[in-house]
């Protein structure tokens, strides 16, 4: 089994900066894409941005241009670099990760991000 461990939410105001980090471990064949999500009160869980383990991205389209993600194969840990926060990107965070030769998935407990003055 993977597990994964999150690290780096909390309050910002608008206009501010947050990195979320992903760790995974555990019985890591090797790690395939590994992901951010996110979930607004009253609204589905989102796809934020994803890396694949050549380092290939895909974002969100609102969210290019502000967020990064980036990982640390040597770590297995994925980051998510989050600039010019807006109110609007308060929700959970979660981290996903896909692994193995069966392309399991995994979640991430979630960091809660919010964005206010």
């Amino acid at each position: 089994q993977v597990q994964l461990v999150e690290s780096g939410g909390g309050l910002v105001q608008p206009g501010g900066s947050l990195r979320l980090s992903c760790a995974a471990s555990g019985n890591i064949i090797y790690i395939n894409a590994m992901g951010w999500y996110r979930q607004a009160p009253g609204k589905e869980r989102e796809l934020v941005a994803v890396i694949t383990s050549g380092g290939s991205t895909n974002y969100a389209d609102s969210l290019k241009g502000r967020f990064t993600i980036s990982r640390d194969n040597a770590k297995n840990t994925v980051y998510l670099q989050m600039n010019s926060l807006k109110p609007e990107d308060t929700a959970v965070y979660y981290c996903h990760v896909r692994w193995g030769v069966q392309n399991r998935e995994v979640w991430g407990q979630g960091s809660p991000v919010t964005v206010s003055s």
